[in-house]
């Protein structure tokens, strides 16, 4: 049996008895090329099965029309609303784009990032993983002009565009939310506290409204986690209800976080939320689904990822070199479910 092989110009031109510089410019609609040749060429191809070679074609203009997306995992409901986003974006102004996950790995984000490099992608778009404190493996990008574009978890000091939502904001609008339910020991479950601003701003927001609230700081009531799951977000958790007393409110870094804690809450008798308000962040569809519907904060994903591959994009028709890079901050809100609500628990258990 004849093995298989892809179609070529070569073979085209070997069919036709032209030059292979013919069949090229010919598939191109050149206006060297008559018109009676080119369908003559482009008729042959389909018949033998051609398929253009646009990985090839990108890589001698050093253009592939591709957007390289590296995240931390794509399980996260957040960074898949993230990916769809950018993928929106993309395919309209005919972007194609390559998804790669870290998993929150240091040494495994690096080999991507060389990944995307060697198969001369167009832009990168990245949401760095848990480990990352060194981000000199990104230099390879700016270093050769090629935009890219920081989502969400982004470092500190590093001059590129970044696409944020104002995590001191949200943090504070959490915290105030758990304070106007008359919680005054409020506990707070971060995350890589040494990493970017992400979690960092979040807690900081936390801490200025307890100030403002002139409520103390307890350095027991804030735990930092390993990573953002569930695991992590029991073993928090229990941490915290081994306490006497235990708080009476819990910020939590994420939904699953929070989901962890309301589960974990119930094992143990604690009544969420009566004895515990609990507010997430994100709001994944799990935050709607569990018993009690858990309060959490807004993040407008999909947005993120259709700012992110717009700033790309935009870049790259630009001809011109931008020194001031841009910073687009997107509004968050508290969505106040049962989880937190503890005047209407209050009101539930008068009448009855």
């Amino acid at each position: 049996m004849e093995e298989n092989k892809h179609v070529t110009i070569y073979d085209i031109a070997e069919r036709l008895n032209l030059a292979t510089s013919t069949i090229s410019r010919a598939l191109k609609d050149h206006h060297t090329i008559s018109d009676k040749t080119i369908r003559k060429v482009k008729k042959t191809a389909e018949e033998m099965g051609f398929v253009p070679n646009t990985l090839a074609a990108g890589l001698r203009g050093n253009k592939t029309k591709t957007i390289g997306v590296l995240i931390p995992t794509v399980t996260q409901p957040f960074l898949s609303s993230l990916i769809s986003g950018i993928e929106i974006t993309a395919q309209k102004s005919d972007y194609t784009v390559i998804i790669m996950q870290s998993h929150d790995s240091y040494f495994e984000e690096v080999n991507m990032a060389k990944s995307l490099y060697s198969n001369r992608v167009s832009g990168v778009i990245c949401s760095l993983a848990m480990e990352t404190r060194d981000t000199s493996h990104f230099q390879q990008f700016t270093n050769n002009n090629i935009p890219l574009v920081f989502v969400d978890r982004v470092p500190k000091d590093y001059h590129t565009f970044r696409v944020v939502i104002d995590n001191y904001s949200a943090g504070y609008k959490a915290t105030k939310h758990l304070i106007e339910q008359g919680c005054i020991r409020i506990a707070h479950l971060t995350a890589g506290s040494e990493f970017g601003n992400l979690y960092n701003e979040r807690k900081r927001g936390y801490i200025e409204a307890l100030k403002d609230h002139n409520l103390p700081i307890d350095e027991a009531l804030i735990i930092n986690l390993k990573s953002v799951t569930y695991e992590e977000g029991v073993r928090a958790s229990n941490q915290l209800f081994d306490l006497d007393p235990i708080p009476d409110g819990l910020f939590a870094p994420g939904d699953i976080i929070a989901v962890s804690a309301v589960q974990t809450a119930k094992k143990r008798g604690i009544k969420v939320p009566d004895e515990i308000a609990i507010i997430g962040f994100n709001n994944d569809p799990i935050s709607q689904i569990i018993d009690p519907n858990i309060s959490t904060i807004t993040h407008p994903a999909e947005k993120m990822g259709k700012a992110a591959a717009e700033i790309i994009i935009k870049n790259l028709k630009s001809q011109k070199s931008d020194d001031a890079k841009e910073i687009t901050f997107l509004n968050t809100e508290v969505l106040a479910r049962e989880s937190s609500d503890k005047n209407k628990s209050l009101e539930t258990a008068t009448k009855s």
